[in-house]
């Protein structure tokens, strides 16, 4: 492994470090990125440079027990693994990953072929109030907020000025929203949710308020925590399925994290 890496030009070294670093900060690699200026789909640099030194980039992270697998059909270089904590994400941002995901399985099975998918922030706070996640519309800072970290995570692609997010500005989906969580997953979670009781409400809006001092102290600190089987959570009766998911929202953000889940990504396609 150091020898490949020692027989390589000091640009390619260059490159190789900066990649290993990008994984590590945003877990996956788009194949294909939505390109503003053109208004398409363009292929990423840095999924190229990924995929040209792949099996260095598999027993570089396989030292630290982190599996680097590649999905051709999605398009996606990723991390996964269960020795790394993935970043705690606020209240809002975890509804926009479920309401998302959501929003990207129907138009995908509504299509024929591939294709780009779109929404807009009025679609996914309409569906998100539909289902009892919302009770008022976020505030302007909030979505600025959201859509930047989930940009960041290479989520959504905005497509208007992020100073003017509102009803009708437009986002792209990506394809790793398939790799955030299941899609009964989100389902499951959507349905108790939107049955859960004021006491419960009330339990999320503690925690959401305590989640807004801390970024408010620090908008950038990461809280950490391991990942000890969430996807399994939810309980069999209703009551217990309730409890379970006043802390799903919480604890999604350590799903959020590809190589954080115990359970395999895209199972049966690597």
């Amino acid at each position: 492994m150091i020898e490949y890496y020692e027989q390589l030009m000091n640009e390619e070294q260059q490159e190789l470090t900066r990649i290993i670093k990008l994984l590590f900060r945003q877990t996956f690699l788009l194949e294909h990125k939505y390109e503003k200026r053109s208004g398409r789909f363009v292929p990423s640099q840095d999924f190229r440079i990924a995929d040209r030194h792949l099996e260095f980039l598999k027993a570089y992270f396989a030292v630290a027990g982190i599996q680097v697998c590649e999905n051709s059909h999605m398009g996606l270089i990723y991390l996964q693994g269960e020795t790394i904590v993935g970043e705690k994400l606020p209240r809002l941002a975890s509804i926009y990953v479920l309401v998302l995901k959501l929003i990207y399985d129907e138009q995908m099975a509504a299509a024929s072929s591939s294709v780009q998918v779109h929404t807009t922030l009025g679609e996914v706070n309409g569906r998100a109030g539909e289902f009892g996640l919302l009770k008022t519309t976020p505030s302007p800072t909030e979505l600025r907020r959201t859509v930047t970290l989930l940009k960041r995570y290479q989520i959504v692609e905005p497509l208007d000025v992020m100073e003017d997010l509102g009803a009708e500005s437009r986002l792209v989906i990506y394809p790793s929203i398939q790799a955030v969580l299941l899609g009964d997953d989100i389902r499951a979670l959507l349905k108790l949710y939107s049955g859960s009781t004021e006491d419960s409400e009330e339990t999320v809006d503690s925690r959401e308020a305590e989640e807004e001092v801390a970024e408010d102290n620090d908008e950038d600190t990461a809280d950490s925590s391991e990942n000890d089987g969430k996807e399994n959570s939810i309980g069999e009766s209703e009551d217990d399925g309730r409890e379970a998911l006043s802390g799903a929202v919480s604890d999604l953000p350590e799903q959020l994290a590809l190589h954080r889940q115990k359970s395999a990504v895209f199972p049966g396609r690597h």
